[in-house]
């Protein structure tokens, strides 16, 4: 902590954490989630066709997670929607991005430099979403460390748990999406950034909230503005599992093993019988012809 108090990062750390997210790091939220939507094949057909179904499915973008957060906390799940300001905003973000004319707010929040803006205001939001969620499973469950990691979680990962549902109300019904199969960088990094949240809310880990607010933000900004400039799909996190995930979940060196020599015997027994009964039919074949061909001569002849 010397160091935070050499740079002066303590009192910015402090005020960071405490900056209101209404109204202009919720738009930027806002923009980013409904874009991501639009993004989704035949999306914009959809809103033509049902656009109370499509402002739905907008809405679930941008408040799914407070949905499900207040689900596995035994609250209403539309309690959210009382928040009259946030719906309004966001329902007038879902309106432009689909209906402008000429789509110009579209292009407009769209436009890489300022998009990257926006993604970089969404992470501040997701950071904040993941400790106000387990400051608030805390509250109601002192020691539930579980509860507190997966109320963190949902908060964080938004509508990518809730993927399956929000493609049935576009008539859409695809299980492989499934995001808890297949996690994205941010439902991995919103499952790690809870985990961190919820030791140092159990006074496990020895920094304070602030700080911890500031630098996973940090870390998140700086790892989605460049996923988003370069179109990468890469998670930073690959490296790390990659060295972990053998030796904790033992997938390694056995199973590979073990498809690999399944995968050699399977190639043997198909590739050792097939050329010897496909030359032979060929050859016969080949000297039936010609055999007949020199009856046919000796006739003419």
């Amino acid at each position: 902590m010397d160091l935070l108090s050499a740079l002066n990062l303590g009192d910015f750390a402090i005020y960071f954490s405490k900056m209101p997210m209404f109204p202009i790091f919720d738009l930027g939220y806002f923009i980013v989630s409904i874009l991501y939507l639009k993004y989704e094949p035949g999306a914009v057909e959809f809103s033509r066709k049902s656009p109370v179904a499509s402002w739905l499915c907008a809405m679930l973008y941008c408040f799914g997670s407070y949905i499900l957060a207040d689900i596995l906390l035994g609250e209403s799940p539309i309690d959210y929607f009382s928040n009259n300001n946030h719906i309004l905003l966001a329902s007038a973000v879902w309106y432009l991005i689909f209906f402008c004319p000429l789509n110009l707010f579209y292009k407009f929040v769209s436009f890489l430099p300022v998009k990257l803006i926006f993604v970089a205001l969404k992470e501040v939001v997701r950071v904040r979403k993941i400790a106000v969620g387990v400051h608030h499973a805390h509250h109601a469950y002192h020691h539930g460390w579980f509860i507190m990691v997966a109320t963190g979680w949902v908060k964080g990962s938004g509508v990518a748990l809730m993927t399956n549902f929000e493609q049935l109300i576009r008539g859409v019904w695809k299980p492989e999406t499934n995001e808890i199969m297949h996690m994205t960088f941010p439902t991995k990094a919103s499952l790690y950034g809870a985990i961190l949240f919820a030791l140092q809310q159990s006074h496990w880990l020895p920094i304070s909230k602030a700080n911890l607010i500031f630098f996973f933000t940090l870390f998140m900004i700086v790892c989605k503005v460049f996923m988003t400039a370069t179109h990468s799909h890469a998670s930073p996190f690959a490296p790390v599992e990659a060295s972990l995930c053998p030796i904790l979940f033992g997938f390694g060196g056995d199973s590979h093993d073990a498809h690999h020599h399944h995968h050699e015997d399977h190639g043997d027994s198909h590739t050792a019988p097939v050329p010897q009964p496909l030359a032979s039919p060929a050859k016969t074949k080949e000297e039936l012809n010609e055999g007949t061909r020199k009856r046919k001569t000796k006739k003419a002849e």
